[in-house]
């Protein structure tokens, strides 16, 4: 197991403040430079670093606070991705409402990188942060969302050349990560966990040509394929969907585990939501292979109050009777903000979650 050990993590994005948002929106309309945008969001990741590092996170990262959402790698930084409103998925509420949305594009040409997005991520989060700094990459499978029947065929006939081509975008990310001296790198896989819902499983791959069962072992073979260059730590995180505060599956990781944590060798932590009871039970952590780590993504990042310390105490109990305890960390189930929008939570809150992250963890792994 990679050294050292991190306790308290955070996932990936933070909230955005409006100041920021503001700001993207005058850089479109050319009422700020480039340069004026830069020192403005230059801000807005210092702010992040340090209110990571002043709730006790072991690692931090940079908030994502320069992209749009968590897939800016795959979205902002290549070519080959168009406009689109034709592709749409379910989007669920924990009222019962469901909402059919689109990401807004579709694989049209062949997927290439233009530039690096993680280079100035890294740089200058490496220059501020005095806590370990990890970088968050998105799994080239999430592809999958941008892949049509209709517009994709013409240049992908399998939607697996796709994830290819995205795979090799995000290799060459890394490969920089490591040039730059970045020691951790975590890939966002929301796309296993959609596999646990039939329904899901049903409206996101199979109703668009995608075998689901290819996710599952030719997919995943992809993703360790990834944590190609020796010497560093490789995390996977796995949620079911994280739009505004929706969700895209419900489900526990028993019909994905065998195959995940055996094929996924080259991680040495797998970053797990379990939040609420949409996740299933701890059983799954039995095929964690024994020289991993696990990190439970206990506190929500959807829900806009805190949790019981004593209810995260017996949730982390639970999970070591099928996991051992010292192998285990804590983490919120997700980012703040997987889009532009972010959740329905508010600034306090999120300080509060990540406090409550931070100072639990280290009571419990002293």
């Amino acid at each position: 197991m990679a050294t050292p050990v991190f306790r308290a993590e955070p996932i990936g994005s933070l909230l955005r403040p409006a100041w920021l948002v503001a700001a993207r929106k005058a850089l479109r309309r050319g009422e700020v430079s480039a340069a004026g945008y830069k020192k403005i969001e230059d801000h807005a990741v210092a702010d992040a670093i340090a209110l990571q590092e002043r709730c006790g996170l072991d690692v931090v990262n940079d908030g994502e606070q320069r992209r749009l959402s968590f897939l800016g790698s795959l979205v902002e930084a290549t070519e080959g991705l168009t406009r689109t409103n034709d592709l749409t998925k379910p989007w669920h509420e924990d009222d019962g409402h469901v909402e059919q949305l689109t990401l807004g594009l579709a694989a049209t040409g062949r997927l290439r990188r233009r530039r690096s997005l993680v280079n100035e991520e890294f740089s200058y989060a490496r220059a501020r942060a005095k806590a370990p700094l990890k970088v968050t990459l998105p799994s080239p499978l999430m592809l999958s969302m941008f892949w049509s029947p209709k517009e994709s065929r013409g240049v992908y006939r399998d939607p697996f050349d796709l994830f290819a081509d995205g795979a090799d975008v995000i290799r060459e990310e890394i490969r920089e990560l490591v040039r730059l001296g970045c020691e951790y790198v975590q890939i966002d896989a929301p796309e296993l966990a959609i596999l646990v819902d039939p329904d899901a499983r049903s409206a996101v791959f199979e109703s668009n040509g995608i075998s689901a069962a290819r996710i599952l072992t030719d997919g995943v073979d992809l993703l360790n394929s990834l944590a190609e260059v020796p010497g560093i730590r490789y995390g996977l995180h796995l949620c079911r969907g994280n739009n505004d505060g929706r969700w895209l599956s419900r489900g526990g990781y028993e019909t994905i585990s065998k195959e995940v944590f055996s094929r996924a060798r080259r991680y040495s932590s797998f970053l797990l939501e379990y939040d609420d009871s949409r996740s299933g039970g701890f059983e799954p952590l039995a095929d964690v292979p024994r020289d991993s780590f696990v990190v439970l993504g206990l506190v929500s990042t959807k829900k806009n109050r805190l949790e019981s310390e004593q209810a995260l105490r017996t949730r982390i109990a639970e999970a070591a009777r099928f996991f051992p305890h010292d192998q285990m960390g804590l983490s919120t189930q997700c980012g703040f903000a997987s889009g532009i929008k972010g959740n329905p939570i508010d600034a306090g809150m999120q300080e509060k979650k990540l406090l409550l992250v931070g100072d639990l963890a280290h009571r419990l792994w002293h």
